[in-house]
């Protein structure tokens, strides 16, 4: 069984897989702060499971790497949040937990068989052809994951996997013909694509201030830290073991408060958003406290660093002058959403564009002008409008006008192949669930700003 969705996986999961091993080579890519009010920690609770702000930063992490792939290296955190990336990360999480809920309710598992059958599958850790353990954890550590977290998300993909593959489509001759008619149909179309950059606004004091009301939980100053650090340089003549142990010596010192006159006690102030030192270091430093002050030495760069918190300072909402440059962004985005609607709506009946060839609802059609991406978002979305004549709004924001000119059929019967029918009725199916697992179980939302 576990072979057989391996290899049909892309069929069965259209609408919510994101797959870990998709992180490996990713970066790290922060989001800002936000508001998780009672719920610290949680950014959303789906039935029984429980969606952690780490676990989003890692989906909005993978899709803004997915993303800027496509955007050929370009995209920014302004562009990423006109897209809505952080609601579509959510969004992809709280599906993923639906299926979750339901693994849990028919009692399914993943055993150890089956997880190493999938993490040997990874040609990420395939070296001369085989599994190669040491390059397994070298390309984890290498990403700033330990095997026991990677295991634990592909356990928990591997699943949801499962839980669909009790749901996988069958296909009968009557579909395959009736999506082979469909496909069947070729459209010559003229169109167009209107941008962010067709637009511009004169900005409003009232209404930015206006702006920044209804959005300034989204605007915080980030936690800050005050700390005392000590530090043990690594010697060249000393092995790391040598080092570490002096470093240890040293932290034994700081905290019995006497450390010799000679070693420099320095003072440092960071913020939780800081790149002083690496994000993993960060959120060691955030769970210091007055109680437990003192962090054990840490190895960075040159240097191992002994830490002492001396006072920690929350997050706090920003004043109207503190956010007006960054409620500026946010309010042009808006702004020029709004006015790309008006803009659209005003020429779609009139606009002059490009005219395609004839082209079908196929994954490898292509349109001049567009990123492969925006294409074929459009095409799909053309192939299931019932107007001759108007306008879409894309997953990036950009907006495209469309006049189908002239259609035909074709005769090729060999156009809508088994995988093809597969992949749309196993897309349909998926909806379905999920609107079905929305009923059963509450979806809870604590970020705010997202």
């Amino acid at each position: 069984m576990i072979t057989w969705m391996q290899r049909h996986r892309k069929y069965l999961v259209i609408t919510i897989w994101v797959s870990t091993i998709a992180f490996i080579g990713a970066g790290f890519v922060g989001w800002g702060q936000y508001d998780y009010g009672d719920k610290a920690g949680a950014v959303a609770k789906v039935g029984s499971v429980t969606i952690t702000a780490e676990e989003l930063q890692k989906s909005y992490g993978n899709l803004f790497n997915q993303y800027n792939q496509l955007f050929q290296g370009k995209l920014d955190e302004q562009k990423a949040k006109e897209f809505g990336l952080q609601r579509q990360a959510l969004k992809m999480l709280t599906d993923q937990a639906l299926v979750l809920n339901l693994a849990a309710s028919y009692g399914l598992q993943v055993s150890d068989d089956e997880l190493l059958s999938l993490i040997k599958s990874q040609s990420s850790f395939v070296k001369d052809g085989v599994f190669n353990k040491q390059l397994y954890t070298d390309i984890l550590r290498q990403n700033h994951l330990n095997t026991k977290e990677y295991e634990t998300s592909m356990r928990r993909e591997l699943l949801i996997q499962k839980t669909l593959y009790l749901f996988a489509p069958t296909i009968s001759p009557m579909e395959k013909s009736t999506v082979a008619y469909a496909m069947g149909v070729a459209d010559k179309v003229e169109y167009k694509q209107l941008t962010t950059d067709s637009v511009s606004i004169v900005p409003d004091e009232v209404a930015l201030k206006a702006y920044w009301e209804k959005n300034k939980a989204q605007f915080k100053k980030p936690a800050s830290y005050e700390l005392s650090l000590v530090r043990s340089p690594i010697v060249a003549t000393l092995s790391d073991s040598d080092a570490e142990k002096e470093a240890l010596r040293r932290y034994i010192d700081f905290k019995k408060g006497s450390l010799p006159a000679t070693i420099t006690i320095e003072k440092m102030s960071l913020t939780a958003d800081s790149t002083t030192f690496s994000p993993e270091l960060i959120k060691e430093i955030a769970g210091l406290s007055s109680t437990k002050p003192f962090l054990k030495p840490r190895k960075v760069r040159n240097d191992y660093v002994i830490i002492k918190l001396n006072k920690a300072n929350p997050s706090s909402s920003k004043t109207y002058e503190e956010a007006k440059a960054e409620a500026m962004v946010g309010y042009s985005a808006e702004m020029k959403k709004s006015k790309l609607q008006e803009l659209a709506q005003n020429s779609y009946k009139s606009f002059h564009g490009t005219i395609s060839d004839f082209i079908t609802n196929k994954e490898n059609t292509s349109l001049a002008g567009l990123p492969a991406a925006e294409s074929a978002e459009f095409i799909s979305k053309l192939f299931t409008s019932k107007e001759k004549q108007g306008f879409f709004t894309l997953k990036s924001g950009n907006v495209m006008l469309y006049t189908i000119l002239e259609q035909k059929l074709l005769q090729d019967p060999n156009i809508a192949d088994e995988n093809t029918v597969m992949k749309l009725k196993g897309n349909v199916l998926n909806q379905k669930l999920l609107k079905m697992l929305e009923s059963k179980y509450p979806v809870e939302i604590y970020a705010k700003g997202i």
